[in-house]
């Protein structure tokens, strides 16, 4: 959708994009099929096969943000607010807003992607945290020590994507909770000089861990969704 607007042709799904989105496909037509053949348990499948779907689409929302953040980016040029004429600095604002969008909805797929998980293995996770997320449910996989194939498949993607999502994660916090992110950037500097020029946070630093949030994120339901559907053929008394 966004690519139509900004005047690009269509995205041609590849690479990790693809395979989550063709993984989550997969389950969701294997829940399809029982729902056809299983009318007792048809509201649970139901509910996971809309949830799955809404995952795919969330994934689509979430890669989109993230193409439109570094299609703006490109038209910033100058290396401070105070200096930026006014359509470039409306094509930053853009970018900001896209930025953070794409950021936000990392957190929010994972949590989502949690939820599912949580439900599919019948993980309880909210016994131990009401308001539970990704990592909660990620700790309960291990603490239950119940598909630990899967756990250590999804725990070690987080791990090689620790510091991408540490940098993604403060910023997250620090737009929703305290003050909006790139606002952040010009405070700290302030403190190193009152009437220098505030520069530009490091755009390009941040649109890269937020390209590899995107990753993990892809590289996170594919694991996910490869493992259960795997479990599903096997025997559906065991999810």
């Amino acid at each position: 959708m966004l690519r139509v607007l900004l005047g690009e042709p269509p995205r041609e799904n590849s690479g990790l994009l693809r395979e989550a989105m063709d993984n989550m496909a997969n389950l969701a037509s294997l829940l399809r099929k029982e729902i056809k053949s299983h009318e007792g348990r048809d509201h649970e499948y139901r509910k996971l096969e809309i949830w799955t779907r809404g995952l795919i689409s969330s994934l689509d929302e979430l890669e989109q943000s993230c193409y439109a953040a570094a299609f703006f980016r490109k038209s910033v040029i100058t290396p401070n607010m105070d200096d930026m004429p006014l359509m470039e600095h409306e094509e930053y604002a853009r970018y900001v807003y896209f930025y953070k969008n794409g950021f936000i909805r990392v957190f929010s797929l994972l949590d989502k992607l949690g939820t599912v998980l949580d439900t599919l293995y019948g993980l309880r996770t909210s016994k131990v945290k009401a308001h539970f997320s990704y990592f909660t449910v990620l700790r309960q996989f291990h603490s239950l020590k119940v598909h630990m194939e899967l756990s250590r498949q999804l725990e070690g993607i987080k791990d090689a994507y620790r510091e991408p999502l540490q940098n993604l994660r403060k910023r997250r916090n620090s737009e929703i909770h305290y003050m909006n992110s790139e606002m952040e950037d010009d405070l700290w500097q302030l403190h190193k000089g009152l009437y220098n020029k505030v520069q530009l946070e490091d755009l390009d630093a941040h649109l890269k861990d937020l390209m590899k949030g995107l990753d993990m994120v892809c590289k996170s339901l594919s694991a996910a969704f490869i493992y259960s559907a795997g479990q599903w053929n096997k025997d559906i008394s065991r999810i």
